[in-house]
């Protein structure tokens, strides 16, 4: 007789536990890509605080250390999901890679930094005529800044020369080097470079503001087959946004799991307003993007881009949010947000 709420209170347990979107055993595995950048703060707190498993989603993050060999692994079917910049998935997709942006996470972040004595000359583009640049190949803040070469006249192919690195961590050490003549780096790589005696010239922002950095990249076959997978992912991630906005102590202290330097630094990023932070895929801009990057020279392709980016999912998501929890406003903000559509793009040389 004794035995029966003894089972029912360890049901109930258990289904608390489980969160609202099924049971454990529903969980879709999910195999996730990141950077080492605090601009992949929504997967560190989705990660941590169970946000992704509340969601009904077995989340593993990878590691890599820049976006070409993320999306590579994405590519070859190693990876469901890549975090990765704006600029790589669509330099591989116009090679002809079969991938889909769906969702969001992160925008500008990167800055163009060099030795103090050449800060005020390279303040206008046109003196980085001459100069090597180290940049992180396919990285977003790379071609923000030939964009605006393009823009201001700089023939970036003949009149710069572009050094390739695997991370930003090695383009720092070779500025300070004194190797290079300015480097292209993103968060937290900036900032630490600034506390190290370099000087940030311009933010990516400054030239394009507003642009997309870290987009949610995945097979497009994938993307067809398996919606409701993405879907749950996405929730995940808008939960950790919520959290991302209201509690920026824990916020810092989570990142600081992940990229092990000093916490000011990590919040200085976070919250310094030279970073973007949203789930929304920003398609319009994504699409921008790609015309900046045909201008520039840096790809050629008559791939119909909008085609490539699906909105559906992320608006599926913020629809089950407002359900959910009709009382939350950021839900409806978001919503909105995504309904109105983002401002058109604009290049500053200057």
């Amino acid at each position: 007789m004794n035995k029966w709420p003894k089972i029912f209170g360890a049901a109930v347990a258990a289904f608390g536990l489980l969160g609202w979107n099924g049971n454990a055993a529903e969980a879709v595995k999910i195999r996730a890509g990141y950077l080492p950048s605090a601009e992949q703060v929504l997967y560190f707190i989705a990660k941590e605080k169970n946000f992704f498993q509340q969601n009904g989603t077995d989340v593993e993050l990878f590691r890599f250390t820049n976006s070409a060999e993320g999306l590579a692994a994405v590519k070859a079917g190693k990876l469901d999901v890549g975090f990765f910049g704006t600029a790589a998935p669509l330099a591989f997709i116009a090679k002809g890679a079969d991938f889909t942006i769906f969702g969001g996470g992160g925008g500008e972040g990167a800055a163009l930094v060099t030795k103090p004595e050449n800060a005020d000359r390279f303040k206008d583009l046109k003196n980085l005529k001459g100069a090597t640049i180290g940049v992180v190949r396919l990285a977003t803040g790379d071609i923000v800044f030939r964009a605006a070469l393009h823009e201001s006249g700089v023939d970036w192919r003949k009149d710069v020369t572009f050094k390739e690195f695997d991370s930003p961590a090695v383009v720092l050490e070779a500025l300070k080097k004194g190797s290079l003549d300015a480097g292209i780096l993103w968060i937290p790589f900036y900032t630490l470079a600034e506390k190290q005696g370099l000087k940030i010239v311009k933010y990516s922002g400054e030239l394009l503001k507003g642009h997309t950095c870290c987009r949610q990249t995945a097979l497009s076959s994938e993307v067809k087959v398996n919606p409701e997978k993405f879907e749950k992912f996405l929730l995940g991630l808008l939960d950790a946004y919520r959290f991302y906005l209201n509690d920026r102590d824990e916020t810092v202290n989570i990142v600081a799991k992940y990229i092990p330097i000093d916490k000011d630094v990590i919040r200085e990023d976070l919250y310094g307003g030279h970073l973007q932070v949203s789930p929304d895929p920003f398609k319009k801009s994504v699409v921008q993007f790609w015309g900046f990057m045909k201008d520039a020279n840096y790809i050629k392709s008559d791939e119909n881009i909008d085609a490539r980016i699906n909105t559906g999912i992320y608006a599926e998501a913020l629809a089950k949010l407002i359900k959910r929890d009709p009382q939350e406003e950021l839900w409806r903000s978001l919503e909105k947000e995504f309904r109105n559509g983002e401002p058109e793009l604009h290049i500053k040389t200057n």
